[in-house]
């Protein structure tokens, strides 16, 4: 699922291609993609783009005639830049936004429809999307620390909870932790002053790091590989591969879609943190540290 970083780079590259142009008409090619029919979404055709913003994961168009055009790309939705005349093929394309000078077409892998398209109308009714969480870049320690302790949850739910905080999800919440130096199953509660600070800290410097390299990497062009499996993440999607600060094998926890990945040598004291599955089928085998699977 896109994240923070990734959605904070396709908003400036919008802003950069959409922003105070007309919006000629919405071609919706799925209609499982459009949940909202009130306004219906012809309302949109010839509003000007006002503004954007970023609502958690979500991407906000601020339409003339105070209409707010939402996407959430959930897991596999994504965005794609086009010249004027690029045909819309393929079952991928759910929608195409036409622009005078281009075309975004919103897309989604796979068979399971999760991305998402509203038109509401009005701040009061944008407000429904609006999860809580706390915009980490624009907070301090205090607050920060407030938002992590209000609720007795593992440290990787805390994290991922939108609620809580915002735009962290999966992947960056993995880099996060490996950052800190933390177990992704400490509970919230039991956390020192250190530890919540260095927390505070590393969320910060893993989110701006990494929407610096992203800006760096797409230049000025539109996003065009956005994935949460990324070169150059220390431990998400590495499962056996060297932690770069000490070597050992990246481990895991797995759990319905997701896994979790850290450095047991750097997050746990060595500790193996029970994979369920795993643990389950090796029982007594299973290994209790790292030198014992080594």
């Amino acid at each position: 699922m896109p994240e923070l970083p990734d959605v904070a780079l396709y908003l400036e590259r919008l802003a950069t291609r959409v922003l105070h142009q007309t919006l000629e008409r919405i071609v919706v090619r799925n209609p499982f993609v459009l949940r909202s029919f009130d306004p219906p979404i012809s309302e949109t055709a010839g509003k000007r783009v006002l503004g954007l913003r970023r609502m958690g994961k979500r991407i906000v168009f601020a339409l003339e005639g105070d209409l707010f055009l939402v996407l959430h790309l959930m897991i596999a939705g994504r965005l794609k830049w086009y010249p004027l005349g690029r045909k819309a093929g393929g079952k991928l394309v759910l929608a195409v936004l036409e622009f005078p000078d281009g075309l975004l077409f919103f897309t989604e892998a796979g068979t399971k429809r999760r991305a998402s398209i509203h038109l509401v109308s009005g701040e009061a009714a944008l407000r429904q999307f609006e999860r809580g969480g706390l915009e980490v870049l624009e907070s301090d320690l205090a607050s920060f620390a407030q938002r992590l302790t209000s609720e007795n949850h593992t440290l990787k739910r805390a994290l991922t909870d939108p609620r809580l905080f915002s735009g962290i999800g999966n992947a960056y919440s993995d880099e996060i932790l490996h950052r800190a130096r933390l177990s992704p199953l400490a509970l919230t509660r039991k956390l020192d002053e250190a530890g919540i600070e260095r927390l505070y800290q590393a969320t910060r410097a893993t989110l701006q790091e990494w929407i610096d390299r992203l800006r760096r990497e797409a230049s000025n062009d539109f996003p065009q590989k956005v994935t949460a499996f990324r070169e150059g993440m220390a431990v998400h999607g590495r499962y056996q591969k060297p932690c770069p600060d000490c070597g050992t094998p990246v481990q895991r926890i797995r759990y319905a879609d997701n896994e979790t990945n850290y450095c047991a040598r750097c997050q746990t004291g060595g500790r193996l943190l029970a994979d369920r599955a795993m643990s389950r089928l090796l029982k007594q085998d299973w290994p209790r540290s790292i030198d014992e699977a080594e």
